[in-house]
Order: C-alpha cells, then sequence, then structure tokens
C-alpha cells in the first residue's frame, strides 16, 4: 500500500513563465501568519502578483491581520507597476520585525485591488503558510516573494541576481 498526499496536489509553476508586467490573481487558499508565537493573520481573501523570475508576493487584507501589530514607519519604496509603498514594523509584545511588512495607500489602476492589503517578508516572521503549506522566504533581503514545494527557478533575489 503506498503513501498518497491527500487531496489534489497544485501543478508545478515555473516563475519564468510569469508576466511582466505582473499579473495580480485572487488567491483561494487560507493563509496564516505566525510572528513571536501569535497568529498575526488569517486570511481566505488575499491576492499574489505573479512577476517574472520572481516568487509570489502575497497581499493580506489589513482587517484579517490582528489589531495593532502593524505600525507604519517612515520608509517608502517605489515599484514602476504598483507606485508607492509605505512600510510597517510588525510588533507583538515586545517582539519587533522592523520594515517587515508594506502596502500601497494609492496602487496604479491594474493593481486597484491590492490598496487596503499588506505583503510581509516571510523571512521575518516564525511561519507563513498557504493552505496549510509552510512557505520558504524568497533568497536575498530585497524581495519578499514566497516560495512553495510547486515553485520552480531560480529565483530573483540571491546573490549575483540583481541584473536579471
Amino acid at each position: 500500500m503506498s503513501e498518497r498526499e491527500p487531496g489534489p496536489q497544485p501543478a508545478p509553476e515555473s516563475v519564468w513563465d510569469y508576466p511582466r508586467p505582473p499579473r495580480l490573481e485572487r488567491v483561494p487558499q487560507r493563509i496564516e501568519v505566525v510572528f513571536a508565537g501569535v497568529t498575526i493573520v488569517d486570511t481566505t481573501a488575499a491576492y499574489r502578483v505573479l512577476e517574472t523570475s520572481h516568487p509570489p508576493n502575497y497581499y493580506l487584507p489589513e482587517a484579517d491581520v490582528r489589531p495593532g501589530v502593524l505600525r507604519r514607519n517612515a520608509q517608502a519604496s517605489f515599484c514602476e507597476w504598483k507606485g508607492l509603498a509605505h512600510y510597517y514594523d510588525v510588533v507583538v509584545g515586545d517582539h519587533l520585525a522592523p520594515s517587515a511588512a508594506w502596502g500601497y495607500d494609492s496602487p496604479t489602476p491594474a493593481y486597484a485591488a491590492i490598496a487596503g492589503h499588506v505583503a510581509l517578508y516571510a523571512g521575518r516572521m516564525d511561519e507563513c503558510r498557504i493552505g496549510g503549506e509552510v512557505v520558504q522566504p524568497q533568497p536575498g533581503g530585497f524581495y519578499g516573494g514566497w516560495i512553495t514545494a510547486n515553485l520552480t527557478g531560480p529565483f530573483k533575489g540571491a546573490p549575483g541576481t540583481e541584473g536579471w
């Protein structure tokens, strides 16, 4: 008797098949984020952004983030596709992850659906799960993609990939 994984498995996805400009799509799976031993996000209303060479970034409704966890800071950056981003420190008790989340107050029209959503760096959290699967953070410290078992790379972000 052989063991099988329960339920259907997601089809493999190559990040090199993702488009440029990036595509925005709804995520049907449950997403959970744990920081400092506390579940700070539990949602089934997320979006993901798919961009060539990057694992997806997941945008989670701020309404589904535990109250008081996000503290907006002065950091900002600009995305050629989505516009001006602002950053948040993530705080639970005396645990702090500086600039571990970001969002867009007024994203460009193609990404208007992610207004009021926040993305988190998986590597700065205890654990991020999509449909129960624990994700791996995108290599490097700049991009915030989440890597799942069905993704194939190579992924932008590791040393030497800045020029891709």
